[in-house]
């Protein structure tokens, strides 16, 4: 149980690095796309190396005036 552990922190802990090279935590700017990309790549972990680029899309609705 441990050595799972230990995998799943350091493969989340390589997906924050990636997140982090790309310059994604540098923008002051929040959005739902710019939040979901980063939780991805962080997901992605290692994969982020192996040519992963991951990027979510999504459109919050206005509104109504």
């Amino acid at each position: 149980m441990r050595v799972g552990t230990a995998i799943v922190l350091i493969w989340l802990v390589i997906g924050a690095i990636a997140a982090g090279q790309r310059h994604y935590y540098d923008d002051r700017k929040a959005s739902c796309a710019k939040a979901g990309t980063i939780v991805v790549t962080i997901l992605a972990g290692p994969l982020n190396y192996v040519g992963a680029n991951p990027k979510v899309h999504c459109k919050t609705p206005e509104p109504s005036k």
